[in-house]
């Protein structure tokens, strides 16, 4: 078999091969055969049984664990087998840390070594404590806001309400027994977050036909929990197009992509990101909206897997747990197709998702202005006028001279609320007054 992960070939035995035992423990295991080239020939050792007894003594009293050590043979060449294990335990040699990836060994270090060893101990980076930050840290308000969305989620009780921000932030695990604060908890509630963790932001641009024609961009910072509000807010300030919509009488103004899809995928981003990394990135262009967050896919998972029916498997797991109780997010896996149902019944694109850079993107396609345009004028044309409009628009049809303050007598509202009538009645009728002001008279035609 050619080499791979599980797999590795060496002509003779030196002990720093007990580097790559090390990696294998810490990986998935695998088999290291002394013996063979690289052409995967067997060329035999010399002294085959002095190594049977040497080897498994330097794994011993090198990297403290067991494997098994076995003489094989072809022919009339001897060549050795040593069989190792996964452990479940940080494995190191010499005070380094080795792991197998792919048909390489790589020694572990800095932040790369310390996800290996939280990984390892079953522990993720939010839930490590911040050395030097209290409870003083903690912004009140940000707890408030947490626990109104909580209560109103029904998530939490409501005389979760009352509770000090030292028993919040301790009944969320959040805390150490020696007062100290956890990473998750200065990420969620902190005053200044960014003061501990650079990476804590939130990038938006909007740029013209390439990623160098930035026009303009801003720079969302703060808490993580209330980032998300943030972004929506300069989203519908400055970057989309809010199409006008009617329910009954009211006017509103829903953002051209559906809010909670938005919220879906700015949730997604922040709890899944590795805050040890890169700032989250938007770049909206003119057809489309690219997010990208820092952070791989987890262990054993595809984007197949992502896109089809999975577990929930948050990177960090007490941010995550927060945003559930607050009613953020579900703690199904369901975040993806959320996604992907908002996006079907606003009539818009599927969105793409693709591993980029060392992250997760995807890709949230827009209408064109046209098209935006043209949903627009459908929908002002087909709408059902009001009794009120009704009662407006068959007085100018019956009488062409009557004024509005006559309208507004027959009727029996103020001078105020018809002229408001014709405002909206001109969203789908040419209304205009020809002629002068005492003889004139109303010409009506449709859009």
């Amino acid at each position: 078999m050619a080499e791979s992960q599980n797999i590795e070939y060496k002509e003779s035995w030196r002990d720093e091969y007990l580097k790559w035992i090390c990696g294998f423990a810490n990986a998935q295991g695998g088999k290291l055969y002394i013996g063979i080239n690289d052409k995967q020939q067997v060329v035999g050792v010399a002294n085959s049984h002095r190594l049977l007894e040497d080897i498994p003594n330097k794994i011993v009293t090198t990297l403290g664990i067991v494997c098994d050590v076995n003489l094989l043979k072809q022919g009339e060449s001897e060549y050795i087998e040593i069989v190792v294990e996964p452990s479940n335990m940080p494995i190191a040699y010499k005070g380094e840390y080795h792991l197998r990836s792919g048909a390489t060994k790589q020694q572990l270090q800095g932040v790369a070594l310390q996800q290996f060893i939280l990984k390892k101990m079953g522990l993720s980076w939010d839930n490590v404590a911040m050395e030097k930050a209290t409870i003083e840290e903690i912004d009140r308000n940000a707890v408030n806001y947490f626990l109104l969305n909580a209560v109103d989620a029904k998530r939490m009780p409501k005389e979760s309400l009352n509770d000090t921000t030292e028993e919040v932030i301790s009944n969320l695990d959040l805390m150490t027994d020696d007062g100290y604060v956890k990473n998750a908890a200065i990420l969620l509630f902190g005053k200044h977050p960014e003061k501990y963790i650079p990476s804590v932001e939130f990038k938006i641009g909007r740029f013209g036909a390439s990623e160098s024609d930035l026009w303009f961009q801003d720079v969302v910072k703060g808490n993580i929990l209330q980032m998300a509000d943030k972004v929506i807010e300069l989203l519908r300030a400055k970057y989309l197009i809010s199409p006008i919509e009617y329910k009954g009488l009211q006017r509103i103004e829903p953002l051209e992509i559906p809010e909670d899809v938005l919220r879906e995928a700015i949730f997604n981003a922040i709890v899944h990101k590795d805050y040890t990394g890169s700032a989250i990135q938007m770049k909206v262009y003119t057809d489309h909206i690219e997010l990208w967050n820092e952070g791989m896919l987890p262990e054993g998972f595809t984007l197949d897997n992502l896109l089809g029916k999975h577990r929930s498997r948050p990177r960090n797991r007490k941010i995550a747990n927060v945003f559930y109780l607050a009613g953020f997010i579900e703690a199904w896996g369901r975040g993806i197709n959320k996604i992907m149902e908002g996006l079907s019944k606003a009539g818009l694109r599927e969105a793409h998702f693709e591993e980029d850079c060392g992250g997760l993107s995807v890709t949230i396609y827009r209408k064109s202005i046209d098209e935006m345009f043209n949903m627009e004028h459908n929908k002002l044309s087909n709408r059902e006028l009001s009794k009120r409009e009704n009662e407006v628009l068959s007085l100018l049809s019956s009488n062409a001279s009557i004024s509005i303050t006559e309208i507004s007598k027959l009727i029996g509202v103020s001078y105020k609320t018809i002229q408001r009538e014709l405002d909206l009645l001109r969203e789908i009728y040419n209304i205009n007054w020809v002629g002068p002001k005492r003889t004139g008279h109303w010409e009506i035609t449709r859009k």
